[in-house]
Parts: C-alpha cells; structure tokens; sequence
C-alpha cells in the first residue's frame, strides 16, 4: 500500500499510475517465454499402458518423454462429491519438488471414492467415478473428462504439457555435440528448448531483471499444461486480477499472471499480476459448469483463447453435435516456475455444484462475528487518540452507524508492529474501552516485516530464535519496508507460525484489549528495495526451499498465523476478525480480503464488481473494495454512489491515503451526507440477510455475491454481465457506476420472474431490459418474487447493539402468490452456534398463510428477538380478517393496512418468538 517516496527513491515515488516496468512481463520471464513459444502438436509425453496400477480409488501409470526418456508417474483420483485429481511427477526427481502440504491450500487430505476401471481400448484407459468418466488416451498423453458422456474438460489436447525435469548443471559443450547428454542417453535436455539442448541458454540457470540477478541453482524446472474446456464460450475466476469477469482472449496481451505483488495505483482491464491469487478457473454454459483448480505455490502464467472444438473427441456422440459443427472451445495454457502439476477437476454439473466441490477442497469461509459485516471506518491514519474520539463523536452527532474504527501504521512506535506511539495514543486500553462501551471494535495494522533494531522484542526475539527468512547465501534477509531495514518471520514453519499467534496475547500486544483485531497488509510479501517488490527468488526458507516455489502461499500463511494467535487470545471461544492483502486459495478460512490501492474514480468503481465476483466465485467470500478508493479525492458524487454500492458488497470498509483529504461521510455537503447515511442503515437493516447467506456459505460453500447465471444457468445472455449480480438467490443489484448517470438499463433474468424494487416494490418482469430512474439517492436493487427476506430497520449506533431488536420480513410473493426464506440467529460472536446453539427457522407462504416452522433450535438456546411487522409486495386484494396462530394453538387478530396502488400489505406487531413455530392466516 501507499507510495513510497522516503525510501531512497526506490520504485514507487509518483501519483500517476503504475509503474509497469517494475514488473516482469512474459517476454522478460524466461519460464513464460518457454512455455509460450510451444506450438499446438502431437505430445512427446507417452503412457506406457503396461505399468497400470489400480486401487480402489486411484490409478498410476508411467509416462515416458520420448524426448529424452525421462519417466514420470502420473496419478489419478477419484474424491468426493465428484472431483478427479489427476498428478504428474517425476519418477526420479533428483531434488524433492514442493507440494503443498494438505491443511494449506487443501483443507485437509480429499476424501476419495471409488474410481472403477472400465479397461483399455483402442488406446484409451477409461475410468467412470459416478456419472462422469476421465478417458487416458495413450500415444500422446491426454486427459478427457465427461459428465454423462459430454466431453467438458480436456488436458493435453494441444500436446503443450511440458515437465522441465530437475538435472544437475553440465559443464559447457561444444555446440556440435550439444544433442546428445553421454552415451548412456541420461537426462538429455529436453527437445523443446531448442536453442540449449546442452542447458546453456542464458535464463535456464541465472536470469537479471533490473540490475537483479536471480541465481537459479536449481536450473530450469517449469511444468505446463494446455487445459480445454469443449462446449464453453466463457471462461471465470484466477482471481485477482483488475479485469471483466468473463476472462478476455489473450491473443494479443501478456498471459494472466499470478503472482503475488504490491502493485501501486494498479491499471484496470489487463492481465498484471496484484496482491494475491487462487489459480482456480470455472467455465459455464447453459448445460454444464465445471471447474479446474491447479494446486502450485509458484509464480505461474495464463493463457486463454476461443476456437472450435476438435471434433475428434465428439466422434461417438452424435447427439451432441447434431446440427452444430461449430463448437465453442475454450483454450487455455497454464504455466509455472517450479513445482508439479497436480489439478483437481470439478465436474459440477451446475453452478452450485462447482461452489460446493471447490469448497471441500478449500475450505469454507466461517461464519463473521455481526460487527465484521457491518460498516468499518477507515484512513491511514488517524492521528492521535483525540482524532479517534473525534471521529467516534461526530459520526453518532451525525446519526451514522459504524463498528469498527481502524489504525494503519502511524499509530505504532517507529513502525515496530505489536508497539503504539506513545506520545499519540498514550492510553489506548481507555480508547478501547470507550469504543467497547458502545458495543464498536478497533483494527490496528500488523505488517510481517520486522524492523531491524536492536531495541524491539519482537524482532530480536525472532533473530535470536532462528525464525526469520534468510538470503541466499544463508544470512538473514534484510530488505526495505516501511520501517527501513526489515526482515520477515518464515511462516511456513509451524512453530514459526506459533511464534506470531502468541504475540497477540494481551500480556504481549501491551495496549490492546479483546475488541481490537488485525489488519495484515504488505504481505506478498512487500520489499521496497527487491525485484518486482517482493522476494527475490531465490531467498531461502527454513526448510531450505526457494522463495520461488512457495512465492504464493506465504501471505496466506501470514494470516492464518495471525487469525490463529486471535484465536487463542480468547481461549478459542471468539471468532475473530483478519483481513488480508495477500492470499492465496484457502484464505477464505482465516481472512477477509481488499483489492487493495484502489483509485477514487469511476473506473475503478466499476471494477469492483467483476472484481468481487471473481472473488466470490474462487471462494473468497469475504471481500470489498475500499469505499471512495484508496489513492486521490473523489469528487461528492462519486463517493455518494461508492458508499451506495458497497451496501450490497460483502466487506464494507471507507478507507483513504494519507495524502489525500480527510473524507468521513459526515464531511460531505448535506444532500450528499444524507444519501451515504442512508445508505450504511441501509446496510444495517439488511444484516440479518448477510448473516443468513455467511451461514450458507460456511454450510455450502455459496457465494453470497453471485453471478447471474448462478441463479439462472441457462441464460445465455447474462453470461458476460458484470455490471449486475445477486446478493444470494434473493436480491438483484445494479449499481450506478457512470458520472452523471440517472438512470440505468437493468436486465431482469428469469421469464416467469417477478422482481420488486426493494424501496418502492415497484414490480419488475424478468427476461426483459428495462430503463430504470437512478436519481443519486437510489441505488437500484430488486428483491426476487418468491421470496422472503429478513430484515432490522431499528439501526442503531453499532451491529453490537442490536443483537435482541426485532425483525421485519419482507415477503415478495412470485405469479403463483408463494414465497420462501429463512431466518438465522446465534448470539452473534462467539462459537457457540457449532455446538448446536442456535436457530434456524423456515418461513414460507402459500395459499395465504404465513408459516415459520423450527429447522433447528439448540437446547440451550435462547433468543428475545421478535417480529415487529411483516410486508407482503404483490398482494392483489386486501384480506378480511388476519390471524397468529401460535403454537399452542391459540388464535389472536392482528392489525394490518393496505396499499391498493402499490398492492402492499403490512401485518402490524404479530410480536411473535423468531425461534417458535407460529402461523398467520389471511383471509
């Protein structure tokens, strides 16, 4: 985050955009341009048939390079809920390459199922898991994987798969004897570099970029695959990059990259690189979804491209291509520095299929203590204690809710994290406690870099432990980061990660209490004065691998370690709250994410929803954009349309850079502070919703931000919609994102679909696009026919503080007058709800009668909260009479009024238990 100008003059001093040439492109990467330069042909990658191994659930079959002869094992799986895993390693490895240990990226080691071996024919090994099968083609390899003998996923199919295997460096040749490697023919270099068969082209074993020289000891090790997805047009997901959800041909532009960087003031609509990544791809049509995830720590590339399917593998499915020779394929090319290929093929086959799948790979997200879904108010920095009061006061003057008040670096001694100003913030356990007493949190920042100084305990600590990350001649790495000369604790290690948990302990973050939570930032990690600000490397970890294999999971890692000390400060009974820069998949377990250092400007609001769905779609629920953006001054229109925007986005945080000027919403002219009011009770109003959809998503694993097709998968013409989404199945919305704009043009899926507006249940009828009015206090959100929505319109000072005040439902009836929710309650905070503590009802109504009937209720669960009004849209007469039946049976009348013109009924005070069976009769 932030620029950087005191360093020196290092990389990234200016306000006008990134600075592109501080990172690599392909064409300076010489992995990439390998890879790259492959053409589409026949593989020299062989599957040797006879040295089949099956178990129950696996298979494991030699495959030869031609080449060269180098062997490799390729291993396939069948796992739960209808995944294949397929591997490919070298046989003889002459070092151990890194794999990902289970409990990082995975969750845990997959559940496998039976894989039945259907046998060999004609070439081809076939192996059926359920209704889907991966056929093994032999002479070339190739991989092919059917849902109901429909070809969805194919490996191989160009024949670009390329295993650099790991060599030891040989001594210069003579360049006429450079095809052969000795008599006995071991480990020739590969045929597909042809410029070094005798490894001395110039990037295989060092490369410089900028000045810096990256030693490559290990010499070339990339492995490669092409990955096609026959039947598919689109393309979502490898998040994150600034870009369309529906991933763009790059035919003409670099490949996607992923690698985890601090990219200052990113551009929009390109392939770079930004903070974190999930190299996980789903690709949708109107019969079928599937997903691929590549399992890799190291920095990798991405190529897409569209063309017709080859025919070859329709040949024996007729059906599939009656009538339509031109197929849509989607090509894609994945390439990485280090590591194996070990991909996992989720074979849906519909969208919450995939969702579900991924998610008992990954993880799901954990259901957020209430206060972390409300409003958080944020800027670097708020100055001393008084700024902090200050700005607590003027936001209850002012009538605006908030829980959550944040402290970036210059709240700390020197930049020494775990430490405070003291001369700024000498009393912070008093500015706890006064936020506490109205039920509001704090985050300060916690960075991984170290700063170098002998006076600071945290640091020494780690040095005189052995915790910290080394050079490449085994010294302690020292780089630039805010404090000046940094180093970083190695949080692959276990016990390193053990380590930094236990700085959380209120004995020894001195000056914190229990409502203060974390922030980790610069955790790619940052180094001002490396290569492409990050790691050189060839850095060292502990284990004695190179920073290149592991590159990606290190910010993950940072954050677990930090949500896990959270965790046993409260003796593991407080959920606690982390939010991350870095990441990498499985993150969603132990963080929250940002897009990081955004711009105050319409483009870049505008990208934050294809960048929140993309975001959404690879797991990472808990995620938003910093509000107004991060860099420079929006003007009073465009923050009043980002604050109503980012009332439906997951994660709603207001931040801003140091430069820039001070922006609380109460600093906007009045019509402009109004709106922005408006719209973060809007936001409070609506949390039980979002607590209801974090409760699916920790239970299923479905995104609470969705795309369109989610919902309506046949729908061809939402497929590249990013300009629109749902909040869970429920809700519609299109913000404003244009200057000046005061109308929008909103397409309303499903043709038998009836959609309200959520202000004035205007009704609205899907399969049609339609103009809607968009003066700059409305932000156009529509709530689906059918169903039923929880809501708390009493918004008070903070989330804490309404834990017991009653709900209202929104009931928005579908062309057959019915409509179905449900409503979620626990206390709100800690883990008691996974021991059964809590409540979760159904409500739905039908024939006009209004049931709430108990899924679950804990045995020791108690709740207050209660109903205070229900609002039926779309009732076309007004009923008589209206009756609670509670469930001892006894009957009471209840009040009503209703709207003829807007055919709105609102039932008054049934004053009913949210956790009781109860039913309301109309008549």
């Amino acid at each position: 985050m932030r620029h950087l100008g005191l360093l020196l003059g290092v990389l990234l001093c200016t306000c006008f955009g990134v600075h592109k040439e501080n990172f690599r492109t392909c064409d300076q990467s010489g992995f990439c341009k390998r890879h790259r330069n492959m053409q589409p042909g026949s593989s020299k990658y062989v599957v040797q048939p006879s040295t089949l191994r099956i178990s129950k659930t696996s298979m494991m079959v030699d495959v030869v390079n031609t080449d060269n002869d180098v062997r490799f094992l390729l291993q396939g799986y069948g796992l739960q809920h209808g995944i294949f895993r397929v591997k490919l390693v070298e046989a003889e490895p002459v070092r151990e390459r890194y794999e990902i240990p289970a409990g990082m990226a995975l969750v845990a080691e997959p559940i496998q199922e039976e894989l039945v071996y259907d046998g060999e024919k004609d070439g081809k090994l076939t192996f059926t898991l359920g209704h889907n099968k991966m056929v093994i083609s032999v002479n070339p390899l190739r991989i092919d994987f059917f849902i109901n003998d429909e070809p969805v996923t194919s490996l191989n199919a160009q024949g670009l798969l390329k295993f650099e295997h790991t060599r030891q460096k040989q001594e210069s040749k003579k360049e006429d004897d450079g095809a052969a490697d000795g008599a006995d023919g071991d480990q020739k270099e590969e045929a597909e570099q042809p410029k070094s068969a005798d490894d001395e082209e110039p990037d295989m074993w060092a490369e410089t970029f900028k000045g810096f020289t990256d030693t490559k000891p290990n010499g070339p090790v990339s492995v490669g695959i092409d990955i096609a997805f026959p039947g598919f047009r689109y393309v979502y997901g490898i998040p994150e990059h600034a870009d369309s959800f529906a991933l763009k041909t790059t035919k003409s532009t670099d490949p996607y990259r992923m690698y985890n960087l601090d990219v200052f003031e990113y551009d929009l609509y390109n392939p770079m690189a930004l903070y974190g990544h999930v190299p996980f791809m789903v690709a949708h049509n109107e019969k079928n979804t599937v997903g691929v995830f590549f399992q890799n720590a190291a920095e990798g590339w991405i190529d897409i491209h569209s063309n017709v399917a080859d025919k070859s593998i329709f040949s024996n499915l007729a059906d599939f291509v009656t009538g339509n020779n031109e197929v849509p394929q989607t090509d894609t090319h994945w390439y990485f520095e280090d590591g194996i290929i070990d991909i996992f093929v989720l074979l849906g086959p519909g969208p919450k299929d995939v969702f579900k799948q991924y998610a008992s790979l990954t993880g799901n997200t954990p259901l957020p203590p209430l206060w972390a879904l409300a409003y958080h108010q944020c800027r670097w920095n708020y100055n001393d204690q008084d700024d902090v009061r200050t700005v607590d006061m003027t936001m209850d003057k002012f009538d605006i809710p908030f829980d959550v008040i944040w402290l970036d670096i210059e709240h700390t001694d020197g930049k020494k994290y775990f430490t405070w100003d003291g001369s700024r913030f000498s009393n912070s356990i008093e500015m706890l406690r006064n936020l506490s007493s109205k039920g509001r949190k704090m985050v300060t920042i916690v960075d991984p870099h170290l700063k170098r100084d002998d006076n600071y305990q945290v640091y020494t600590e780690a040095r005189d432990k052995g915790l910290l990350v080394k050079n490449n001649n085994g010294n302690d790495f020292d780089g630039w980061c805010w404090p000046g000369s940094s180093s970083w604790p190695d949080f692959l290690e276990q016990h390193v990660r053990d380590w930094w948990a236990d700085q959380f302990a209120l004995d020894k973050y001195h000056g914190s209490a229990e409502n203060l939570y974390v922030w980790n930032d610069m955790n790619e990690p940052s180094v001002f004065n490396s290569p492409e600000i990050t790691f050189p490397k060839d850095t060292k970890h502990l284990s004695g691998r190179e920073n290149r294999e592991v590159h990606n999971i290190y910010a993950m890692l940072v954050h677990k370690a930090t949500w896990d000390g959270l965790l046993k400060r409260s003796n593991y009974k407080v959920r606690p709250f982390v939010l991350t820069r870095g990441f990498f998949a499985g993150s969603q377990r132990s963080a929250a994410v940002w897009t990081g250092d955004n711009m105050g400007e319409w483009s870049h609001l505008k990208v934050t929803v294809p960048m929140m769905l993309s975001l959404n779609l690879a797991g990472i629920h808990f995620s938003g954009a910093d509000v107004g953006g991060f860099f420079r001054n929006p003007d009073n229109e465009l923050l009043t349309r980002w604050y109503q925007a980012a009332v439906f986005q997951p994660f709603f945080r207001a931040h801003a850079h140091i430069d820039t000027k001070r922006r609380e919403p109460y600093l906007l002219p009045e019509e402009n502070m109004v709106i922005a009011r408006d719209s973060i009770k809007k936001r409070y109003s609506y949390l039980p919703l979002w607590y209801l959809l974090f409760h699916d998503s920790e239970k299923s694993g479905m995104p609470p931000m969705r795309p369109l097709w989610a919902e309506f998968p046949a729908e061809t013409n939402v497929f590249e919609k990013d300009d629109v989404y749902m909040l869970g199945s429920s809700i519609l919305v299109r913000p404003v994102v244009d200057q000046g704009e005061t109308s929008v043009n909103v397409y309303f899926p499903g043709p038998h679909t009836i959609w309200y507006d959520i202000d004035t249940y205007k009704p609205y009828y899907g399969g049609h696009e339609v103009s809607v009015e968009a003066p700059l206090s409305k932000l156009p959100a529509f709530q689906r026919g059918g169903s039923i929505i929880p809501r708390k319109m009493r918004v008070r000072r903070s989330a804490s503080l309404m834990y017991n005040d009653p709900f209202t439902l929104i009931i928005c009836l579908d062309e057959h007058g019915k409509a179905h929710g449900q409503l979620y309650v626990d206390d709100y905070y800690s883990y008691e709800y996974q021991q059964g503590d809590y409540a979760l009802t159904d409500l739905s109504f039908h024939n006009f009668k209004l049931e709430n009937n108990v899924i679950h209720k804990g045995q020791n669960f108690h709740t207050k909260e209660w109903v205070e009004r229900i609002v039926i849209a779309g009732v076309n007469t007004e009923p008589k009479n209206i009756h609670l039946v509670k469930a001892d049976h006894s009957k009471e009348a209840l009040d009503h009024t209703y709207d003829a013109k807007a055919k709105v009924l609102t039932i008054r005070k049934p004053g009913v238990n949210v956790a009781e069976k109860w039913i309301i009769n109309l008549h």
